[in-house]
């Protein structure tokens, strides 16, 4: 049931819209009558002629100005004198109930005399348009008042099924370059309007754009928009749009404006198609014939001159198949097209005013080779032509030569060869022709009027220790069509070149290789560069094993001369730990050291230094002031007494440029007085009672930087549980930071780590040196064991 009733549906449906074309019809064919009936009468006024009479003037003018007979008319009664004139009557009678126009019937009153005056104008200036892109600007300038209109497209159905945009006004050139071909897909307002021949009325954005593909960026630029075929024929091909700004839905009045105007554009559409003469369209169909035979580039120009006689324009009557436009458009495609408005960069350049002057004087006019440019959907486009053009009685025909393809090809293959120095060469196994590229000899360091090499022969070229790899590949490119990618080398008068050869071969359906084509590259800047960088790697691993023997034999130097303990060990009832950290950077062993012994009289010594450099002389000059201080306060010596002879020591040493850092302290057990002195040291740290400081660094100027330096020393009474640290710089610098920062680091991460009799000092260092170390680190670490702790007043510091 539900089968029958949707056929049944369908075909009253369809008889419905026979029943509306006819009405549409014969609408139209009133319209057509009644205003043809006006113009005679116009006529008839003016000339006193026959209504026959004044039929026939009506034609020839129409047929005369490639107008529709319905334009002439509306032209003739536009024409009309002065109403004090006499004139026939030619309005209906003021009894009648409706006013009939092109437009169809109206209804009378105010609005239908409204409605008719402005379909009048309208059809008055579509006579004057010359083609569709002039049609949207006119309808542009009348429905902006009228609909508000504020963008009119016209699309022309192609034969694929698609869009082809014919005219626009109000829309910028870069949107319509983007929508000038439209596919045949659904949901395209104007392809669903001339489907069903009826309007689309596009009223609400936000459902019209769930359901169509919508013009604009963005598509909300238009609210509004209406889509209504223009029967040109039996069936719609051209469909003309009105875009709004303005929201909201088109009024009555504005819909059968809409439709009236649809119907008035059919007889011009017509007339852009229809000849200018009776013969005109059999002299271009045997032209075409003509210019289809031809070879090379040629069009057939026709003249579009203004009432004055002036040539506005050019429209393309025939094309051979081999001409090719600047958008890629080939032979019959390019019929009918106009000269402007598809190349309008040429208005007012060279060619135009040739084109003029071949026209006026009939000399051949031959331009010279000039680049077109044009931009296609917002990509530029660009070519170099050379055109001629040569007058054909009332019209041009011209032919044009395009530089850039051939040219521009060869032209960068050269340069590709010369840039990337190598050459291609083929050989004809079964001609034995062979032939090479000019680059080719340069690489193989021939002249170029030498006969190219035979592929049997080309390892002769080769050194003697390359020849046979070559022959071997080129052995088995040709016996079995093995490619090959070879290297060789040559001997020319600049001296021996490292060449490369590429090559594989073209062979017959049976397999058999008939032909080899290949290159020939000179990659010898590229091989010596090779070779080059070995050598540099073969350098670098021996002086990366000279460095890594110094390295282990002054580690080996430092061990023997700086013999780490293992455990905590008592001194002078102190209990002692010591801790050395190489770097983690470098292969050198730096110049950081440490001593604490037990002098003659029962007290100890302790000391921390840092020598300048790395390596085995940092090593040594770490030994010699290492014993050299023991000895001096071993002997007696005050401690900046020795200070002051170690500064002289490196004063003298073997270059005077060695320097050093190095705090002295010697404690008395008896008293619990730790004398000290620095020579540019950093401060050691004092732990008491759960707070942690610095101590106040006594004068003293690193060793060897001046020969009269002034060192004083302190003294500090230990107390029962203090903590001292005694360490190098590598302790607290880092890379970017100065050394306040350091020092208030180590601080924090001592407070933190709650240094107290269990501490550890590799736990401390391990928190403290959490990132690489980029210097050697010392550090001695001096405990006062609450055990061996008596009563004491508290720490004093007393300058000597």
């Amino acid at each position: 049931m539900d089968r029958e009733t949707s056929a049944e549906l369908a075909a009253l449906a369809k008889v419905v819209a026979r029943q509306r074309a006819e009405m549409e019809r014969l609408r139209d064919l009133a319209a057509t009558s009644a205003v043809l009936e006006r113009a005679k009468g116009v006529l008839m006024a003016v000339t006193g002629c026959t209504p026959d009479t004044a039929h026939e003037e009506l034609l020839q003018r129409a047929k005369d100005g490639n107008r529709t007979l319905l334009e002439q008319c509306w032209l003739t009664l536009g024409a009309l004198p002065p109403k004090e004139h006499p004139a026939a009557p030619v309005a209906p009678p003021a009894a009648a109930p409706a006013t009939v126009g092109p437009w169809g019937s109206v209804p009378a009153g105010e609005g239908a005399l409204d409605l008719a005056d402005v379909l009048g104008h309208i059809g008055r200036d579509l006579v004057r348009v010359g083609s569709p892109h002039e049609l949207a600007g006119c309808l542009l300038d009348h429905l902006a008042p009228e609909v508000d209109a504020d963008a009119v497209m016209i699309y022309e159905q192609l034969p694929e099924g698609g869009l082809g945009l014919i005219g626009h006004a109000g829309i910028d050139p870069t949107l319509a370059a983007q929508w000038r071909h439209v596919p045949p897909v659904t949901g395209v307002p104007a392809l669903d309007a001339l489907r069903s021949g009826e309007p689309r009325w596009l009223e609400n954005a936000a459902v019209d754009r769930a359901r169509y593909l919508l013009i604009g960026a963005p598509p909300e630029r238009w609210l509004t928009r209406a889509w209504l075929p223009v029967p040109t024929g039996d069936t719609a091909s051209v469909a003309f749009g009105v875009l709004r700004r303005r929201g909201g839905p088109f009024e009555a009045r504005e819909r059968e404006l809409l439709r009236a105007v649809a119907r008035l554009c059919a007889g011009r559409l017509r007339a852009f198609d229809s000849p200018q003469n009776g013969t005109a369209g059999n002299v271009s169909q045997t032209v075409q014939a003509v210019f289809d035979a031809l070879p090379g580039a040629a069009i057939l120009l026709t003249p579009l001159r203004s009432a004055a006689g002036e040539v506005e324009d050019y429209r393309i009557e025939a094309a051979t198949p081999e001409a090719v436009d600047v958008f890629g458009r080939t032979g019959r495609d390019m019929v009918g097209k106009r000269i402007l408005e598809s190349y309008p960069s040429v208005a007012g350049e060279p060619l135009w005013q040739g084109y003029l002057q071949a026209l006026e004087t009939g000399d051949l006019f031959e331009g010279e080779p000039f680049a077109y440019q044009d931009v296609v959907g917002e990509v530029p486009v660009t070519a170099t032509y050379t055109v001629r053009a040569a007058r054909l009685g009332d019209g041009l025909v011209v032919t044009w030569l395009r530089h850039d393809p051939v040219e521009r090809q060869e032209q960068r293959l050269a340069d590709v060869q010369r840039l990337g120095n190598l050459g291609w060469a083929n050989w004809n196994l079964i001609t034995q022709e062979t032939s090479w590229a000019a680059q080719t000899y340069a690489v193989l360091g021939r002249q170029p009027g030498q006969r190219p090499v035979r592929l049997e022969r080309l390892p002769e070229l080769a050194l003697a220790e390359d020849k046979g790899p070559l022959a071997h590949a080129i052995a088995e490119l040709v016996s079995c069509g093995r490619p090959f990618d070879v290297p060789f080398r040559i001997e020319t008068s600049a001296g021996v070149r490292y060449l490369r050869m590429v090559a594989e071969a073209v062979t017959a359906p049976d397999g058999t290789p008939v032909e080899v084509h290949g290159f020939v590259q000179d990659i010898t800047a590229q091989r010596s560069a090779e070779l080059a960088l070995v050598e540099s790697e073969r350098a670098m691993l021996l002086q990366r094993g000279i460095l890594q023997a110094e390295r282990a034999l002054a580690a080996r130097l430092q061990h023997a001369l700086l013999p780490l303990p293992d455990k905590p060990r008592q001194l002078a009832g102190l209990r002692i730990e010591v801790s050395y950290l190489p770097s983690q950077t470098g292969i050198h062993v730096g110049g950081d050291w440490f001593s604490a012994i037990e002098l003659p009289d029962s007290e100890a010594l302790f000391v921390v230094g840092d020598v300048a450099g790395h390596g085995i002389d940092a090593v040594a000059t770490m030994a010699q002031l290492r014993f050299t201080a023991k000895g001096m306060v071993s002997t007696g010596s005050s401690l900046t007494g020795a200070l002051t002879r170690l500064n002289q020591l490196l004063l003298h040493s073997r270059d005077g440029q060695t320097t050093a850092t190095m705090v002295l302290a010697r404690y008395d057990p008896d008293r619990r007085i730790l004398a000290w002195a620095q020579a540019g040291h950093p401060p050691p740290l004092l732990v008491r009672r759960g707070e942690v400081r610095f101590l106040d660094r006594p004068g003293g100027m690193l060793l060897g930087a001046t020969a009269a330096p002034v060192y004083e020393s302190l003294e500090l009474r230990l107390e029962p549980g203090d903590r001292l640290l005694l360490y190098t710089d590598g302790l607290v610098e880092r890379p970017g930071e100065g050394l306040d920062a350091g020092f208030a680091r180590l601080a924090e991460a001592v407070r933190a780590h709650g240094l107290g009799e269990s501490g550890s000092l590799d736990a401390l260092l391990a928190t403290i040196l959490a990132d690489e170390r980029r210097d050697d680190v010392c550090v001695l670490d001096i405990r006062v064991p609450p055990e061996t702790a008596r009563d004491a007043e508290g720490a004093a510091e007393t300058d000597t």
